[in-house]
């Protein structure tokens, strides 16, 4: 097979798989935006919660990538496949102890996102209600890294499909249906992401069956599955912090600018995501490769998707700019917050270019093991945003403060992250 078609088999699939949680995000966005302005606030700081928790979690499908596609690429597939399992087991502890902590913890948690008292009913019941499906969620990450390592994008693509068409019925109906208002949203969600991640989780252990790996929990695989993912727990955890910052300092402005700037990021991450199939594609070339020790492949590999990657985020920024309008009113029946979305996504589809080139290369560190790097440049670029963030807590309020802060994540944040990526990556450690 040739290197553009290996790429696209693996990232258009990726990318229609990893549109199922962003989808369900704006469908509960859409949906709770009818019920009002306050509402849409209240669902930003508590999926923003839930997204903190799970995107800390995704060390789960980034180290079971690598691991499993590096044993395949040594040519020991049903190595790799208990690994998966493993993954698995761990995912499925992980999700149900922070499921159970986050509840009593729902209103602290809120509050400290910054949650006024008009907000944090709504945002307090989105989170609670949510929680049932964290295991599922998280069970799903453990084995969605197992099929990108096996090289199968096809199977994450079906069940997201799958998964985001449920959503959207169960929250209509539990929405406006039985008139639960925001918490029918969150229990919508909960119950598609456990159904998701009962079928993966299936699926996986027939694949393992026909290879005769192991399937009971596996202590020393664990324990490796956990202190493989460590380092990219604490690149997601600074991360996350860097995106809850930038929450934090948006909640500041008001609820019009708090929805507003939920709208944003939601297409954002919409969009990234699409980036990010480039990326998930090299986290599982890479790791092939240097599983079979051609160091040359992965640099031919990682030359050639940079430019593709940096080529679809301009082409992805340049359609939000021309369809802001039409994304502001589709998520918001607010005047104020119509027109705030609108300043913010020329910022954003004006930056999306370097963020196509941070996310292939954060990708293809990912899959050459690079963890360690990984966890100290996090460090780094966190440094460098948090005061840039802050200012945008001193200047005037609502759309001039909105407009920093924008800036100084797509710029400030993201031009960090392009700094310290592309200097490891002009190196040759991390193809050992």
């Amino acid at each position: 097979m040739s290197l553009t078609r290996r790429i696209l088999s693996l990232a258009v699939p990726a990318f229609a798989a990893l549109l199922a949680h962003p989808l369900m995000l704006l469908a509960d966005t859409w949906i709770v935006g009818r019920l009002g302005t306050v509402e849409l606030a209240g669902l930003s700081i508590g999926s923003g919660l839930l997204l903190t928790v799970v995107g800390l979690s995704i060390f789960l499908a980034y180290g079971s990538t690598a691991v499993v596609a590096r044993f395949v690429g040594a040519g020991d597939a049903r190595r790799g496949l208990e690994m998966g399992v493993q993954a698995m087991w761990v995912a499925a502890a992980l999700g149900a102890l922070l499921a159970m902590a986050m509840w009593p913890l729902a209103p602290w948690l809120s509050t400290a996102l910054g949650a006024g008292p008009d907000v944090l009913p709504f945002a307090v019941d989105y989170l609670r209600w949510s929680l049932p499906g964290l295991p599922g969620m998280l069970v799903m990450l453990g084995a969605t890294g197992t099929f990108r390592g096996l090289s199968d994008a096809t199977t994450p693509l079906v069940m997201s499909i799958g998964v985001a068409a449920l959503n959207l019925l169960l929250n209509l109906v539990f929405v406006f249906g039985l008139g639960m208002g925001i918490a029918g949203a969150a229990l919508g969600t909960a119950i598609a992401e456990t159904v998701l991640g009962a079928t993966a989780a299936s699926i996986v252990t027939v694949k393992a069956r026909r290879r005769g790996a192991r399937l009971a929990p596996a202590w020393a695989d664990m324990l490796h599955s956990l202190s493989v993912g460590f380092p990219l727990w604490v690149r997601t955890l600074l991360l996350r912090a860097a995106l809850l910052l930038t929450t934090y300092v948006a909640a500041a402005q008001g609820a019009a600018a708090l929805a507003a700037h939920h709208i944003t990021m939601n297409v954002w991450n919409l969009l990234a995501y699409a980036l990010d199939a480039l990326a998930i594609a090299g986290q599982t070339i890479i790791a092939t490769a240097l599983g079979a020790g051609d160091r040359d492949e992965a640099r031919v590999f990682t030359t050639k998707m940079i430019r593709w990657s940096i080529g679809a985020g301009v082409l992805l920024g340049l359609a939000a700019i021309a369809l802001r309008g039409p994304i502001a009113a589709a998520f918001s029946t607010d005047a104020d917050v119509r027109r705030i979305v609108g300043y913010l996504l020329l910022v954003a589809g004006g930056t999306l270019g370097l963020a196509g080139y941070v996310y292939l290369l954060d990708g293809v560190l990912i899959g050459a093991g690079d963890g360690p790097y990984l966890a100290k440049a996090g460090a780094i670029n966190l440094a460098v945003y948090a005061p840039l963030a802050l200012i945008g807590l001193t200047l005037p309020h609502g759309l001039p403060a909105l407009l920093w802060l924008w800036g100084a994540f797509t710029l400030g944040f993201m031009g960090a992250r392009a700094v310290t990526l592309g200097l490891r990556a002009h190196g040759d450690r991390w193809l050992s």
